[in-house]
Order: C-alpha cells, then structure tokens, then sequence
C-alpha cells in the first residue's frame, strides 16, 4: 500500500530515482502500471532489470544531474528522521540518489519505524587497505555477500551508535570506507509507512 501510494506521487515528464530491496520491488509493478513518461534511474542492476523488464525508460545516471522524485525502502526508521538504509548492500548508489533528487521518499511496513536506532549499520569498503581501514573501524564484521554494485566490499558496523549524528560524521573520518548506512534527515521529504489497511505519510 505505501509503494502503490508512492507511485501517485509520480506525474509524467519526472525524472525518477529507483531504490533497491523488497519494499522497491512492490512499487515498480506499480510505477509501471500508470505508463507515464518518465526517465528513470536504478541504484542496482537487478532494480534496473526488474524495472526494464516492466517497461519502465531506465537510463544510466551519468545522462541526468538532477531528479525530481525518488523512492526507495529503508531497514529502520529513527522518530527523528534519521535513516539506516544498506539490507540491499547498494547504500553508497541509494545515498548518492537521494542527494541527487528533489523529492527523496521512503516508503517501508509497520516493522521499520523504531524508537532508536540499533545496530548493525551497513558498510561499504574499499578492498584496498582493508585490513587497515578494519583496524581503524573496530567492531565491524564482513557480510558474506556479493559486492556491491561498483564492487565495494559489503560489511556491518555493530559497535554502539548513540548520536547517529556523530557517528556518521566518525565514519566518515575512516579513510577506505566508502560509504555507511545511516542517511539524515535532510535527506528524506516524504515518509509513507503502511499500517494494516491505510498508509501513514510523514512529511519532513
């Protein structure tokens, strides 16, 4: 219900941002079924074969600079706003969507709003210096999952998190770590979270 209602959201002429995990894979179908003229742009290759496969113009992001709408899911959501995104290892591609769009939309079930965030916070690292920049990180272990999209080492963050504020600005610090999980509130415009037979919108 909060994929079919973000997809209201999208009008045709939009450029649109596609995001990655179970939750997207409800509103693709969606998008889909209103056949609007729209350009898109996927944060994963299997976004981008699910989307082609429905008919949606999925392009690569290096033909547009700006986006006007873009949906995706997240794995928690704090009551303050923030963010922790990256279930789908494609955090780094999804973050730099967000940022890029006008509009950024969550859409997520009953079960990802909690009262605080909790770890593990998703990683992307480089293969470079990993031993280092896992020295540096402490308390992180490796997924044992594929690599992300542009081939960064997929790992978890399970140390404590206090202040997501302060945290995502020390894990920014770490040289050889490409990008976390935590996305602030700025990011976020519209939060629709599916509650049984309605659909609770949040606006930020």
């Amino acid at each position: 219900m909060a994929a079919t209602a973000a997809a209201q959201l999208v009008e045709s002429g939009m450029t649109v941002g596609l995001g990655t995990g179970s939750t997207v894979a409800h509103f693709l179908p969606a998008l889909a079924a209103r056949e609007l003229a729209i350009r898109c742009v996927a944060t994963s290759l299997a976004t981008e074969q699910q989307g082609r496969h429905l008919g949606l113009d999925v392009e690569p992001f290096d033909s547009i600079a700006r986006l006007d709408l873009t949906v995706d899911g997240a794995d928690q959501i704090a009551p303050d706003g923030w963010l922790v995104k990256g279930g789908g290892a494609a955090h780094t591609r999804e973050k730099i969507v967000a940022a890029a769009t006008e509009r950024f939309v969550v859409i997520a079930d009953s079960s990802k709003p909690v009262a605080a965030l909790h770890g593990p916070i998703p990683l992307e690292l480089h293969e470079f210096g990993l031993a280092s920049t896992l020295r540096l990180l402490g308390e992180v272990t490796l997924r044992d999952v594929p690599r992300s999209p542009d081939n960064g080492v997929i790992a978890d963050y399970r140390g404590a998190i206090g202040d997501p504020g302060a945290l995502a600005a020390w894990l920014e610090e770490v040289p050889g770590l490409v990008a976390h999980g935590l996305f602030p509130p700025s990011l976020t415009s519209v939060i629709l979270i599916g509650r049984g037979d309605a659909v609770e919108r949040i606006d930020r």
